[in-house]
């Protein structure tokens, strides 16, 4: 096989179809399409399913998207290793998180000190955050509570509190506080499954045999808080995550301490990418400032 064909792939998928690919190379999309097609004839292998406008990488074609993002990336890195030169650090950082709430001073550290670097934060669950950081789709993760994985460098970032969300007015006037065993007279709000603040009260209620079942489920944060400030029931959420927002109270649980641990995921295959030492260093020095 030849560099030029891996590197047409590569563009294809990264840029999702053969006429982006092109532009992106500078060449044109015959030749794009043609050293794809040398490369799948050659290894006797599909890469790709054309269906009308529409591109789709196949099952093969994933695995060795994941094997041409880590070719292509050492090749930046020994481009920059190179280039004495180039003191200023440029790209895309991308930033998978639970939560953006704990990662926010950092970015700002981040970006003062390298603003030639766009940076982009998604959200979703810790399932989908590891997928994508191992997928390389991702630089940074931010996950509830500490992960111990051999292909994953950590960074404890603290502990926060998980608390009851509800809507104003949804308690008795006066209520500071909220007992866990009360939660089985409430209709409850869940995340869906794969959610970390999920888990930690499922495992709490297993922990006091308390028989919770949630009344309804809803997919990511925001659809979680939407549905508390109906006054349909009582959710959960982080007290870092709780956040500005006047139809909602946070209360705490008075008979037990659940919270979450978060951390900052990154591939110990890539600690050494510019980009990735960069915002670990951002995230060291506010904690350093925080600790202080």
């Amino acid at each position: 096989m030849r560099y030029s064909q891996l590197r047409a792939f590569h563009h294809v998928a990264l840029h999702g179809g053969f006429s982006r690919a092109a532009r992106a190379l500078n060449i044109s999309q015959p030749s794009v399409s043609d050293q794809v097609r040398q490369l799948e004839q050659r290894n006797d292998v599909l890469l790709f399913t054309r269906e009308a406008r529409q591109v789709r990488m196949t099952d093969a074609g994933e695995a060795l998207f994941r094997l041409t993002s880590e070719m292509f990336e050492v090749e930046e890195r020994i481009s920059a290793l190179f280039d004495e030169g180039r003191a200023a650090l440029s790209g895309h950082l991308r930033i998978m998180a639970d939560s953006a709430m704990h990662i926010t001073d950092a970015v700002r550290r981040f970006r003062e000190a390298s603003p030639d670097v766009f940076v982009t934060i998604r959200t979703g669950n810790t399932a989908d955050l590891l997928r994508r950081l191992r997928n390389y789709e991702a630089e940074i993760g931010v996950v509830g509570n500490l992960i111990s994985a051999r292909d994953l460098d950590s960074i404890d970032l603290g502990r926060t509190p998980i608390l009851a969300l509800v809507a104003k007015g949804y308690l008795p006037q006066g209520n500071r506080k909220l007992k866990f065993r009360d939660l089985v007279r409430h209709p409850l709000i869940y995340r869906e499954i794969g959610s970390r603040t999920r888990a930690q009260v499922e495992e709490e209620a297993v922990r006091l045999k308390l028989a919770l079942t949630p009344s309804i489920e809803v997919e990511g944060r925001e659809a979680m808080r939407e549905v508390v400030a109906s006054g349909a029931g009582i959710g959960f959420i982080s007290e870092a995550e709780f956040g500005h927002d006047r139809r909602l109270k946070a209360i705490p649980f008075e008979d037990v301490d659940i919270g979450m641990s978060e951390s900052l995921v990154t591939l110990s295959a890539r600690r050494d990418v510019p980009l990735i030492r960069g915002f670990v260093k951002a995230v060291q020095k506010s904690l350093a400032c925080v600790r202080n």
